[in-house]
């Protein structure tokens, strides 16, 4: 019987690998993102990547192209339905109550970062497996912490060189005023229902607010003629929005009054809003969005409690750095390079490894390789000021060979008066 053919592995389809090329861009925003975060008083967070499928339909939104079309859903062997995380904030709620903080001062404000998993056909920008970093704050209902969360964005973007940002923002409304304004737009949309795609069509019964959120090109038309959600807000709400805006003046960040704009989940009331690079043409989508959802820790089984947040997506901010040519790091400064020769050579090499390790001293390496020709020349590369040369005779000499790798001149010294030698050197 003829052998199977072996089979060739590849990475699951809309997921990818992060190949060290392409880390030092997502070292530095991750990086920025936490030390940004811990200075506005966040707080760091982790959850579990899967949870109980009903968190997110009922978090989320049962009706929501997340659940309907992108959620993995798992069967444990005991029967329960689980679901890998396509969002982070249902399990931050779900955190946040299960742990007691609401018993601690308020506002709790806690930051997150990791995978997110939704399966949808990937394009650019768009992957099965994503990455996200995301704010939230729970218990205080003020306009300034919506506002605060937006110059966040602002302020991670340009520190990691975007700076070409603006925001879309737009009010929701309270479950006061908002059934005001779903009546309103049902009965705009049923005039036009015979010339609705088919999704807007099932959206007209089950979720008419999904209907501002259709890209198919026949739906256009129709939408740029819908009533818009801020005319139907209550004074409450309107005030809250008003604040919001003011504080973005004041802060004189970018912002475009977006009356279509709805998010894609169940959960948010009044400020919802969206990052966008400000040329779109040569921009992935949005970079992120986010709002306030106050109602959603009571609808999950918690006290009522105001909320607002944000969740920025990574792998499309990383694709932007690239194409800005932002400046990232190039690897460790190496400052020097440790040359070994034969068995004896290779052994004193790493202990003198962690000596210079531990004097902060970093050092290069190639262990593998037994050419002292091969060895000089990936120094060379690296451009190291001093290869440290240990053969044989060193070794058992308890020597080092010290070689300015610029003038050539080279030096032998004791071991244990290497690490002494090479700081007077790097002073001069």
């Amino acid at each position: 019987m003829p052998k199977k053919p072996k089979k060739e592995f590849q990475a699951p389809k809309g997921m990818r690998d992060l190949l060290p090329q392409d880390l030092p861009y997502w070292d530095k925003l991750i990086a920025a993102g936490q030390e940004l975060a811990q200075d506005y008083g966040f707080f760091k967070i982790e959850t579990p990547v899967i949870e109980d499928a009903e968190l997110f339909i009922r978090g989320t939104g049962a009706t929501t192209d997340i659940v309907e079309k992108q959620m993995y859903f798992v069967k444990t062997a005991g029967g329960a339905s689980l679901a890998l995380r396509p969002e982070g904030t249902p399990g931050v709620v779900r955190a946040y109550m299960e742990n007691g903080m609401a018993s601690l001062p308020q506002p709790v404000k806690l930051f997150y970062y990791g995978p997110m998993f939704r399966h949808e056909q990937p394009q650019a920008g768009r992957y099965r497996q994503l990455y996200q970093l995301g704010l939230e704050i729970f218990g205080d209902p003020g306009s300034v912490l919506d506002a605060q969360i937006i110059q966040f964005c602002f302020h991670l973007l340009k520190s990691v060189g975007l700076k070409k940002i603006d925001i879309h923002i737009n009010s929701l409304g309270c479950p006061q005023c908002r059934p005001t304004y779903r009546k309103a737009l049902l009965d705009y949309y049923r005039h036009w229902k015979d010339k609705l795609c088919p999704d807007c069509r099932r959206r007209l019964k089950e979720n008419p607010l999904r209907l501002l959120d259709c890209k198919e090109e026949k739906c256009q038309p129709i939408k740029t003629q819908a009533p818009a959600s801020v005319d139907y807000l209550c004074d409450e709400c309107r005030r809250h929005f008003k604040e919001v805006l003011e504080f973005l003046d004041e802060l004189e960040l970018p912002y475009f009054l977006d009356s279509f704009l709805v998010r894609g989940l169940d959960y948010y009331t009044k400020t919802i809003f969206e990052v966008f690079w400000e040329d779109k043409a040569a921009a992935p989508g949005a970079l992120g969005g986010g709002g306030r959802y106050d109602n959603l820790v009571k609808e999950l089984g918690g006290k009522p409690t105001p909320a607002v947040g944000v969740a920025l997506g990574l792998d499309r901010i990383v694709e932007l750095m690239k194409k800005e040519q932002v400046r990232v790091s190039e690897g460790p400064n190496f400052k020097v390079f440790l040359v070994q020769l034969g068995l004896m050579g290779k052994k004193k090499s790493l202990k003198l490894f962690e000596r210079l390790y531990q004097a902060g001293i970093l050092a290069a390496e190639s262990m593998s390789r037994d050419s002292i020709k091969a060895q000089m020349k990936i120094a060379d590369k690296l451009g190291v000021k001093f290869a440290l040369i240990l053969g044989q005779q060193e070794a058992l000499d308890s020597t080092v060979i010290i070689r300015d790798m610029q003038s050539g001149v080279q030096e032998t010294v004791l071991q244990e008066k290497v690490v002494e030698e090479l700081k007077k050197r790097f002073k001069k």
